[in-house]
């Protein structure tokens, strides 16, 4: 049985205490807050933007510290999973390695390059894992397409558009603060240049546009160019929706056998699916595949498990690998500065 110690008691710290009592092989056996409410079990103040309100939990058995180093002295906790802001990550991730625990830190795994490099180097000379919280891949829509695209069941992949476009975040202090989380472009961008990295590869070079406000990048339109001339991919991400369109993602994918496309969205105050996962054949038939819970928990309890999984082996699952969590990173900086330059940025 892995020990988990929850690092952070936000609305993210919640889903991660909810996803993590869904393992039978781990449990959580400790958190840290600075907030004696959250302490004592009362979550009622939390909320975000999918998933249940937060309420009053049990935490029967579970050790609530109020300092981080109390949580690393526990020797109960293998895992440390930080749910905290993300300028915090590099430091607490760092200070939890070098106490020798594992680590799964939240998305992003860093604000700048620096830092993952430090993260990433502080896990290799701790002989320990550094596990990026992506949960992307693990939702059934996504899990789909990339197994649809690695499996080559419809043949060699061509070309790729993905979407991700949100209003302005205001349902909480820390995701509305978009000069300290890095703002929608790495934030919210993330996302996508993470599962871009897994599906489809590194490219060489980004070009995009963007939209700023007061020195943030708000929007991002780009290209992603590969060695292959004729592999075209592109994104769009941002946060220039009104309100009454929170939040939508969805991607259209491009193979030589089949189209995949997916697009949902919150339209006013309710769940919008506008296009369920869709195979697209070359006959004109088209195909809807079973993809299992569409539950938002069962995809973080998916994400955790993989990180239980990889403590209990040694082995990082590839989705929750630090090197590709901070080659992410690396493509929403030279997205913001190819939109800012209005030139194509080189990746090395």
């Amino acid at each position: 049985m892995v020990g988990i110690g929850i690092v952070g008691i936000g609305f993210m710290g919640m889903i991660h205490f909810l996803a993590s009592r869904k393992l039978a092989d781990a449990e959580v056996v400790a958190i840290c807050s600075r907030d004696p409410k959250k302490r004592s079990g009362d979550w009622t103040g939390i909320q975000g933007n999918f998933g249940p309100k937060g309420t009053q939990m049990d935490l029967s058995g579970i050790s609530a510290y109020a300092e981080f180093d109390e949580l690393l002295a526990d020797d109960r906790v293998q895992l440390v999973d930080l749910c905290l802001p993300n300028e915090q990550h590099a430091d607490m991730a760092i200070k939890a390695l070098e106490a020798g625990k594992h680590v799964l830190v939240e998305k992003p795994i860093a604000l700048s390059t620096d830092d993952a490099d430090r993260m990433v180097a502080a896990a290799q000379k701790a002989g320990r894992l550094l596990m990026v919280a992506h949960v992307l891949p693990y939702f059934p829509e996504f899990a789909f397409a990339r197994d649809a695209v690695a499996s080559g069941r419809y043949g060699r992949l061509k070309a790729a558009h993905f979407k991700r476009v949100i209003s302005k975040p205001d349902w909480s202090s820390g995701v509305a603060d978009l000069q300290s989380n890095g703002g929608p472009a790495i934030d919210l961008h993330i996302h996508d240049t993470h599962f871009i990295g897994l599906v489809c590869g590194v490219p060489k070079a980004v070009q995009s546009r963007g939209v700023s406000e007061d020195g943030v990048a708000l929007h991002l339109t780009t290209q992603y160019l590969y060695e292959d001339p004729d592999l075209a991919v592109s994104a769009v991400s941002g946060a220039l929706s009104q309100s009454g369109r929170p939040f939508t993602h969805g991607y259209e994918l491009y193979l030589e056998g089949a189209t995949l496309a997916f697009e949902s969205a919150t339209l006013g105050d309710q769940f919008h699916l506008a296009m369920p996962v869709s195979v697209i054949l070359p006959n004109g038939q088209v195909e809807h595949p079973e993809l299992g819970s569409g539950d938002p928990i069962d995809a973080f309890a998916q994400e955790i498990g993989a990180a239980v999984a990889s403590v209990q082996s040694g082995v990082p699952a590839a989705e929750l690998s630090g090197e590709l969590a901070r080659q992410a990173l690396v493509l929403c900086h030279a997205e913001v500065q190819s939109a800012r330059s209005g030139q194509p940025v080189p990746l090395s």
